[in-house]
């Protein structure tokens, strides 16, 4: 779980890492208005798309077993059992 979350944090902070590298390749970084509102704006929209992509991919791809149940997680008998394909 902890790969998946932190898979989409990457997705969503890469325009911002891109947006700061190319100030800084470009020498734009001593004006601290070039982070105005605006880009600020775009960086964050292009974030999210990345990340809705990003699931939906996930959503798309990944198999479950074919002709199996999930059986959910719960208590029998007090003990805990962990969810499973059967």
């Amino acid at each position: 779980m902890l790969r998946i979350v932190l898979t989409h944090l990457f997705l969503f902070l890469l325009p911002f890492f891109c947006y700061a590298l190319w100030l800084w390749l470009s020498k734009r970084s001593s004006h601290p208005d070039r982070w105005s509102k605006g880009p600020i704006a775009w960086l964050t929209l292009a974030g999210l798309v990345l990340v809705i992509s990003g699931l939906a991919g996930m959503a798309l791809l990944e198999r479950s077993p074919q002709g199996l149940n999930f059986i959910p997680s719960g208590m029998q008998d007090g003990v805990f059992v962990p969810g499973r394909f059967e």
